[in-house]
């Protein structure tokens, strides 16, 4: 009789232990099915059988696709955050900051290309996945605000270097020269810099011969 106070607590305390520990394991199952096959790919009954459990056991933890897939997304964005925008928008120098804003893009899509393949392929499916990848283009569209700040542009120069700055920290830009034409990172991002300074001329106007 003594025992009881002592022994509840402690068994409390396993057995959230082992709940925590079922859901990590779920979670990191879907994390890993969403980066190989896809989301679209990756059912509940995939998750479960992967991680070793139930489908019950599965649902108790995540009632519904849409509880596991946040879950997947928050695991995954903590071991994976993008390059943070405020440290970009301390470097005063506009093409400074492009070169160092594209150097930790391209680092970026290159760790993470399996998981941002799938997404971007089944967000035109999934409704889902577009809903909650919506998110990363809205990362996407300020960060080409956060660099074209200081640039003092107006008019046409200003639409074509805020398209240009769209074009180059898109995924898909980078996967066309670094993956499909096989140019170099470093090479990369000195063409797209050059892309995005020839926008930033007047119309007409044209760059000035090398001495």
């Amino acid at each position: 009789m003594t025992r009881e106070p002592t022994t509840r607590p402690y068994r409390m305390r396993l057995r959230a232990d082992q709940q925590a520990s079922t859901r990590q394991r779920i979670t990191e199952s879907a994390v890993e099915l969403h980066g190989t096959l896809g989301p679209a790919r990756t059912s509940m009954s995939a998750v479960a059988a992967h991680a070793g459990v139930r489908r019950s056991t599965l649902y108790r933890h995540f009632p519904d696709e849409a509880a596991l897939f946040d879950a997947c997304t928050a695991h995954w964005m903590a071991a994976n955050p993008p390059p943070d925008l405020s440290k970009w928008a301390e470097i005063s120098a506009p093409d400074e900051r492009l070169l160092t804003a594209l150097k930790e893009l391209h680092e970026y899509y290159r760790r993470t290309e399996d998981m941002l393949d799938n997404l971007f392929r089944d967000e035109t499916i999934v409704p889902l996945v577009r809903e909650r990848f919506a998110a990363f283009r809205g990362y996407l569209a300020a960060a080409r605000e956060t660099l074209m700040g200081e640039r003092n542009l107006r008019g046409t120069p200003a639409r074509r270097t805020r398209g240009a700055l769209g074009h180059v920290m898109a995924f898909s830009t980078w996967k066309s020269l670094v993956r499909e034409h096989r140019v170099s990172d470093g090479d990369a991002v000195t063409l797209l810099c050059a892309l995005v300074a020839a926008t930033s001329r007047p119309s007409g106007s044209r760059p000035r011969p090398h001495a």
